[in-house]
């Protein structure tokens, strides 16, 4: 049909039926590019990591029985070799991340709304507590390795102490929070602040008009302004902290004993340490699970109501 002929039929609003499924089909066409990634690198592995799961699976051994869901039994069974192992590595998961998600939530808050004011070399400041989120985690895990160590580290030269930073309880999981703090609350602070760059000015003049103080505007007018930035931080911060495992690798290598091993790092020994890949994948399914309800809870936690 030509252009001409398509215009004739869709004078006085009528639409060809040639042009109605062009229409309907050009959005999947966009959409296209990214299901093609997602289903390569995010959906096939998805699906291929459960497949392992079920498996007795060595990558080195050609055999590689099926065993149905022994591996996830196993991680429910005290009397399996691996269950106080998991666990504990799930238990320092959910230390460090109730200790660090808090201080990744006000922290970065504070620092946004002190960021958001206008003073001389605002922008300098922006960029300097931003700048080490550039650095990657194998940087920061040796400078802060370095940095911390209790015999010869910088930390406790300049503090004429002995502090064991990396090698005791609690001062581990100090150093892990606090590394964690500083490397990755410049990032947390720039979304804080292109939230609060988009609440109307408006809010705020109405709200001292109505003689409301700092602890009003900021109650009434910036906390719901941000509810929605808020929520994405949330999220985000808790899934990261849940996934560290660089930090600790690095900086305490699970020390004192294993209290600093965290989950991934039990499931990286696991599978490329130990070859036991199947029992690695159901455990980092078990993980993606708990995840997935917290992140459910999160949500419903933040919904909004009319």
């Amino acid at each position: 049909m030509t252009m001409l002929q398509e215009r004739e039929q869709t004078e006085g609003g009528q639409v060809s039926p040639g042009m109605r499924r062009n229409a309907s089909f050009t959005p999947y066409l966009f959409l296209l590019p990214y299901f093609l990634l997602f289903g390569t690198f995010m959906l096939a592995p998805a699906v291929y990591g459960l497949w392992i799961s079920l498996h007795d699976w060595d990558y080195l051994l050609p055999g590689k029985p099926f065993v149905g869901l022994d591996n996830y039994q196993a991680l429910f069974d005290p009397a399996s070799a691996v269950y106080d192992f998991f666990w504990q590595s799930m238990q320092a998961t959910g230390v460090f991340t109730a200790l660090s998600v808090p201080l990744l939530l006000v922290a970065p808050l504070a620092v946004a709304l002190l960021l958001n004011r206008s003073f001389p070399g605002r922008t300098f400041f922006r960029a300097t507590y931003f700048a080490p989120y550039v650095l990657g985690v194998a940087v920061i895990g040796v400078l802060w390795r370095f940095l911390l160590d209790p015999n010869l580290g910088a930390v406790n030269a300049l503090l004429g102490g002995s502090t064991p930073w990396t090698t005791d309880l609690p001062w581990a999981w100090f150093s892990l929070v606090g590394v964690t703090v500083w490397w990755t609350l410049g990032f947390n602070a720039v979304i804080y602040l292109a939230g609060l760059q988009d609440i109307p000015r408006e809010l705020y003049e109405a709200a001292r008009i109505d003689g409301g103080g700092k602890w009003a505007e900021f109650r009434h007018v910036t906390l719901p302004g941000l509810r929605p930035v808020l929520l994405f931080v949330v999220i985000n911060t808790v899934l990261q902290a849940a996934n560290m495992f660089g930090q600790s690798y690095l900086i305490t290598q699970g020390a004192p004993g294993v209290e600093t091993r965290t989950a991934i790092m039990y499931i990286a020994q696991t599978g490329l340490r130990d070859f036991k890949m199947g029992s690695a994948a159901a455990m980092s399914y078990l993980l993606t699970l708990a995840l997935l309800a917290i992140s459910l809870i999160i949500f419903r936690l933040f919904r909004t109501r009319d």
